[in-house]
């Protein structure tokens, strides 16, 4: 620990008494009086205009802790030498301070220990509590502390007990302070039975040991005791009592140390070594030095383990030239705690950890319990939407067939329709060159009746009149015979439309239907036509035989009858024919 934190540590105790207020503040005049009495206390030498001149402003108030702490590190604890003051001085002027306003050790009724020890106990408590203000000194510490004292009055300490207490404590698990851990002791709870003398005996002995550091070997003072020890010569093994010194291990006939039969002398060339069980002994262990190696036995395992640590604590101090152990220890046990902490609460951290690795553990698997109970349910709609699907498609299957079947069948009576189509329409051609060869026939006979009318002049009157009529009647062929054009171009219509409905048989067969029955109207219409055809061409048969028989009449008188009559029936003769064939053809 550092000269100045271990004066800060009772410079802070005094501090606080004066802060009667408990506000933090302290009056400039006391703090001016605390200054000088540590002046003299620490051997400095006195400074007033130093003092006046810091504490001199406008302002009459008290002052902090952060405001005093620059004067008391600049003109104080700057000038502090180790050695140039006596220690327990300056602990008594801040414990005179202090304990007047919080010690009081019959606040229990009773009182365990002196003024004077609880002043050692101060002090000790300020040696192993933490540097941390408010001052605290934490568990480990109060039960090593409480260790040292019992182990000086031979009796154990009883651990349940102490932590018992410390849990019943509202601060005893972070640590106690000293007026705590005094009242503590003043209490009883630990050291009932014991005289007050032994107690003051054993809180002077941890004293000298721990703050005064008397006599070195008390740092390792509890290493002594029974040995088994090997020969160098004789290589046979004796039992020797050996004690343990800062720089030498010696060993003796006896524990009364009357006969000394001889010494290790330690320093930083030594080692300390566990050796195996050998020779009929047990926990064996070895010192190695440059000139020799000493062979010892414990009685067990719990004692070797004592020695051999206490033996390498003494050569570590002569190596590193250090001058109090406890110092050593204290800090090797704060390093530990901090490693425990440490270690407690990576533990904490690591088990949070897990513990969020569980708990997102158990989100992923209800997640996934989800994502298979949705997977499971959608196989299920697939597997429905499948089915329904397969479903319509034969269903639709059906349908088609049922279509194509009708669609063939439409197909094959369009056909049939198609092919009397072709047949109606190749009979209506031949019909066409029929009438076309009758009118080339008539051609011929009308120039024929032309001729004959110019080589008849006598009967030109007669035959204008004849041929007069012949034209009507040939106009009204004509007009049959446009008829019978506009009847076959209609007919070709037709028949293209049935291509084209062959074509979108699909599509159109209804509309085809309706057109089948047009025909079938037209065709009714048609024979009606033909009918009435027929009747007129009766009616002109008739008027021709009539003309003719007139004819006969007046053609008679003149000339040779025969000729004429020849004449005048080859005439009428050319149009039975075609008249014939237009009946034919209608029919």
């Amino acid at each position: 620990m550092d000269l100045r934190a271990e004066l800060l540590k009772s410079i802070w105790y005094a501090f606080t008494a004066l802060d009667v207020e408990k506000s933090g503040k302290v009056s400039k005049s006391q703090l001016k009086v605390l200054s000088h009495n540590l002046y003299t206390v620490l051997c400095i030498p006195h400074d007033p205009v130093a003092l006046e001149e810091h504490f001199r402003d406008d302002d009459d108030g008290p002052v902090s802790s952060q405001g005093y702490m620059p004067y008391l590190n600049k003109y104080i604890l700057d000038k502090v030498e180790e050695g140039a003051f006596v220690k327990e001085n300056f602990d008594e002027l801040c414990w005179t301070l202090t304990a007047k306003k919080n010690y009081k050790p019959n606040r229990n009724g009773n009182s365990v220990v002196s003024h004077q020890d609880a002043f050692k106990l101060w002090c000790l408590f300020n040696f192993l509590s933490e540097d941390k203000y408010p001052l605290v000194m934490v568990p480990d510490e109060v039960e090593y502390l409480l260790k040292k004292i019992c182990t000086a009055m031979n009796i154990e300490l009883n651990s349940c007990e102490l932590d018992d207490y410390l849990s019943q404590e509202p601060q005893g698990q972070g640590g106690l302070t000293v007026w705590q851990f005094l009242d503590m002791v003043n209490s009883g709870r630990f050291l009932r039975g014991i005289e007050q003398e032994a107690i003051s005996m054993a809180v002077e002995e941890v004293y000298q040991e721990v703050i005064e550091d008397k006599g070195f070997d008390l740092c390792v003072s509890r290493a002594q005791g029974y040995l088994w020890k090997k020969g160098q010569l004789r290589r046979n093994w004796s039992e020797r009592w050996f004690m343990l010194k800062p720089s030498v291990l010696s060993y003796y006939m006896s524990e009364e140390r009357k006969e000394k039969k001889g010494s290790i002398t330690l320093d930083k060339h030594c080692c300390v070594e566990v050796l195996p069980d050998r020779d009929g002994k047990r926990c064996m262990f070895c010192v190695k030095t440059l000139s020799r190696t000493y062979e010892m036995s414990a009685s067990d395992t719990r004692q070797r383990q004592e020695w051999t640590l206490a033996i390498q604590t003494a050569i570590r101090l002569q190596a590193e030239g250090k001058k109090s152990l406890h110092k050593d220890l204290k800090q090797k046990r704060r390093e530990q705690r901090e490693q425990r902490e440490q270690r407690k609460a990576a533990k904490e951290e690591e088990t949070q950890r897990l513990k969020q690795l569980q708990e997102e553990k158990e989100r992923k698997l209800q997640e996934l319990e989800l994502l298979k109970e949705a997977q499971r349910q959608a196989e299920i709609l697939l597997q429905e939407e499948e089915q329904r699907r397969r479903q319509q498609h034969e269903e639709m299957q059906r349908t088609l067939e049922i279509q194509l079947r009708e669609a063939e069948q439409a197909r094959a009576s369009m056909q049939a329709e198609m092919v009397l189509k072709e047949a109606e329409a190749e009979r209506q051609r031949k019909r066409i060159l029929e009438l076309e060869e009758m009118q080339e026939r008539l051609q011929e006979a009308l120039q024929q009746e032309v001729r004959a009318r110019q080589d008849e002049e006598a009967v030109r009157y007669a035959q204008a009149r004849l041929l007069a009529e012949e034209e009507e009647k040939l106009k009204q062929l004509m007009k049959l015979k446009e008829e019978q054009e506009e009847y076959i171009i209609k007919t070709q219509r037709e028949k293209q439309v049935l291509k084209q409905e062959m074509e979108n048989k699909n599509k159109c067969l209804e509309e085809a239907q309706k057109q089948l029955e047009e025909v079938r109207v037209n065709r009714q219409r048609v024979d009606q036509d033909v009918m009435a055809a027929q009747r007129k061409l009766r009616q002109a048969s008739t008027n021709v035989k009539h003309w003719n028989v007139q004819m006969n009449r007046l053609m008679h008188p003149i000339g040779p009858g025969d000729k004429r009559t020849n004449v005048s029936g080859g005439v009428f003769a050319g149009y039975q024919p075609l008249l014939s064939r237009r009946d034919s053809s209608l029919k």
